[in-house]
């Protein structure tokens, strides 16, 4: 039933994403600019089925984690990692590590079968093992969940929303006739382009979260790892914020970045003290 959801949710999605991106090639080209929009939108939605992994580990300035390229930290995670996922009857996935200090990690890919995990330098040395395992086991939650194909899609046609809107703004111009985008729909554009996108992401995001988690406690058979973790990650993620772009800051296990009221408003992720209330109640 979850993966059925998943799947119903990827395809209006995909959907969803599309029509903003037609609205957006009315704006900037009027009739004409429809049928830009329409190619736009198969070419985005083929790349973001195959390459939105690869977009995001791009992004990210994820490096490959092997045991040529680093042994030591290979050899403490990929035992960690393998464990679960044959625990979970899933493949391994790729390892990769961002040379970022703030401590953060996210899975991304299509599929069990194509799926990958990223660390930041920063939470390979916060964390210890047990509370480093509570982590893969989320993020191994949200392969298990097929969260990670919606997730890598929503960041790469978000991104593409936004910089569509931007462009309809500046080069949309006035309508003289049936051929000529209108300054005022490129206005339009402009603001609820990034916020359409948004949303869909807060949406797809907020509990999926929740589902990690139980995944993590579930299959380590306890939630406190996983609460050790996010009260080191809530804590530290605060003292060295991580400047993630908007599209792609729900893909990790904590929110990068800080900001205040309307910031939480539009908040990918639940809260840690909700998260961490609903982990007690596992235990």
């Amino acid at each position: 039933m979850h993966h059925s959801n998943n799947a119903l949710k990827t395809a209006l999605l995909l959907g969803a994403l599309s029509a903003i991106l037609v609205i957006g090639g009315r704006a900037l080209a009027g009739d004409r600019g429809i049928e830009y929009g329409l190619l736009i939108a198969v070419a985005m939605n083929f790349a973001s089925y195959f390459f939105s992994d690869k977009i995001a580990l791009a992004t990210s300035g994820a490096q490959p984690l092997t045991q040529e390229s680093a042994p030591a930290v290979y050899a403490r995670i990929a035992p960690l990692v393998g464990g679960l996922a044959q625990r979970m009857g899933i493949p391994m996935p790729k390892l990769y590590v961002t040379p970022e200090p703030s401590p953060n990690a996210f899975a991304t890919g299509r599929d069990p079968n194509h799926s990958s995990i990223a660390f930041t330098e920063g939470i390979l040395q916060l964390m210890d093992d047990r509370e480093l395992e509570g982590v893969v086991a989320h993020e191994l939650g949200h392969v298990l969940n097929r969260d990670i194909l919606i997730s890598s899609i929503a960041g790469t046609l978000a991104a593409a929303i936004t910089a569509l809107s931007r462009f309809a703004f500046w080069f949309g111009g006035s309508r003289d006739d049936r051929d000529r985008g209108g300054g005022l729909e490129s206005i339009v554009m402009l603001f609820l382009g990034p916020i359409a996108a948004f949303l869909i992401q807060m949406s797809i995001s907020r509990t999926r979260e929740f589902s990690a988690d139980a995944a993590s406690a579930k299959y380590i058979g306890s939630p406190y790892p996983l609460i050790g973790a996010l009260q080191k990650l809530d804590t530290w993620s605060q003292r060295i914020p991580m400047e993630a772009t908007p599209t792609t800051q729900h893909l990790y296990i904590m929110k990068p970045l800080a900001g205040g009221s309307m910031m939480r408003l539009f908040s990918t992720h639940p809260s840690t003290e909700e998260r961490i209330k609903r982990l007690e109640q596992m235990r």
